[in-house]
């Protein structure tokens, strides 16, 4: 099944944030079992090659990619979507108005306005009938809900049958809520079962980040579907403070 199908059956699915630009530590993170992997262009030093490269280590050994886009613009979900990711992920969605740009970007006509150009790796580098259909289908649109507006809005945000997914972004909602990295913190806790309740009762998956056996659970019993196991910096990070704490 591709990452979308599972998403659609209503799977769980667990993988993480890549922060490392380097498709050889994306093979790895695939190669171990991971169902996907966020590719993150916002926040880590990477660039549009290195980003297809890495769409592809975790491709061979069929693990999903979603491409995190540095914003919302026609020109950053274009290129992303051009590398043949899974899907895109559009960052600081405040309002409806912002997530019916965001999907525009992202998908053909009749439902948005993505630009035609086959010969790229998205289209097999040829052009063929029917790809305009088979990349609306496909593709897995993605965005992130992490701001007060966002949190407060989220019921008409939500409201879309394109979109697929909706992560939301427990550090930066930690710091919308005034309490800035407590992601478990009493405040943000509510508000991720609040703004869970509302997706899945549109029938769409929710996400979040999950640092131990206590989030998992957490996250798994209130219907989060879509499971990232922190980020790639920090899986490494802790692994070495462990045992560096055995020596």
């Amino acid at each position: 099944m591709t990452l979308k199908e599972k998403l659609k059956a209503g799977k769980q699915v667990l993988g993480t944030w890549c922060a490392i630009p380097s498709p050889e530590f994306i093979n790895v993170l695939a190669k171990a079992g991971m169902d996907f992997v966020i590719i993150d262009m916002e926040h880590a030093a990477m660039d549009y090659r290195v980003a297809g490269q890495m769409v592809m280590a975790a491709e061979v050994e069929g693990c999903g990619s979603i491409i995190r886009v540095p914003d919302n613009t026609e020109s950053a979900i274009l290129r992303a979507l051009e590398v043949a990711p899974d899907g895109v992920i559009v960052p600081h969605i405040q309002s409806a108005i912002e997530r019916k740009q965001a999907i525009t970007h992202m998908k053909f006509p009749p439902y948005g306005n993505r630009s035609l150009n086959p010969f790229v790796r998205a289209g097999g580098y040829r052009s063929y009938p029917g790809f305009t259909k088979e990349q609306n289908e496909q593709t897995i649109a993605a965005i992130l809900v992490e701001g007060i507006r966002g949190i407060r809005d989220i019921g008409k945000i939500v409201d879309d049958p394109m979109l697929d997914l909706i992560y939301m972004g427990s550090y930066d909602i930690s710091l919308s809520l005034g309490v800035p990295g407590e992601t478990n913190h009493p405040k943000v806790i509510k508000t991720l079962k609040d703004m869970t309740k509302v997706i899945t009762k549109k029938k769409k998956t929710a996400g979040c980040m999950f640092h131990d056996k206590k989030d998992l659970q957490f996250f798994k019993d209130i219907g989060v579907k879509f499971l990232c196991y922190k980020v790639d910096t920090s899986i490494v990070y802790d692994e070495i403070q462990s045992v560096r704490k055995l020596i």
